[in-house]
């Protein structure tokens, strides 16, 4: 199952492997108007509408974002975009408002400003530290939208 739905394109792929996956009787449209239903929409007319007019990117450049780099807290902006093969993630550059120091040992530091990293659509890096914890998550700064 698609995990978070952003385009039509995404819709109509959930809604073939419904149909792939239900008995065979169940039609394409009748799995459109599941797919809609999951997305919380009324119908798949509305769903439709609604996503035709969301943005293709999940990130958009010069969107405020914040999250978590090597476990330090930052706050930024996204210099550069791209999505991944199949719409599996994005790569993303981020700018970080303050340049995070990513050594754990108090006689050196190390500071990065701009990092660039694979994300899932959620934004969660699939690298991790050796602890498990990825090495990015990143979410938009609602804060900041006016």
């Amino acid at each position: 199952m698609i995990s978070h739905i952003y385009t039509r394109v995404q819709a109509k792929a959930r809604a073939r492997q419904i149909k792939a996956e239900g008995p065979p009787t169940l039609s394409l449209a009748a799995a459109l108007e599941k797919v809609a239903q999951e997305m919380g929409f009324r119908d798949w007319n509305t769903a439709s509408a609604r996503l035709s007019n969301a943005p293709e990117a999940g990130w958009q450049v010069g969107e405020r974002v914040s999250g978590h780099y090597l476990k330090r807290p930052f706050t930024g902006r996204i210099h550069g975009v791209r999505e991944l093969q199949g719409g599996a993630g994005y790569e993303v550059t981020l700018h970080f408002d303050e340049p995070v120091d990513v050594v754990d040992w108090e006689s050196f530091s190390a500071f990065r400003q701009r990092i660039t990293a694979h994300v899932s659509p959620e934004g969660v890096s699939w690298t991790k530290t050796s602890d498990g914890v990825p090495h990015l998550t990143v979410a938009p700064d609602t804060a900041m939208i006016v």
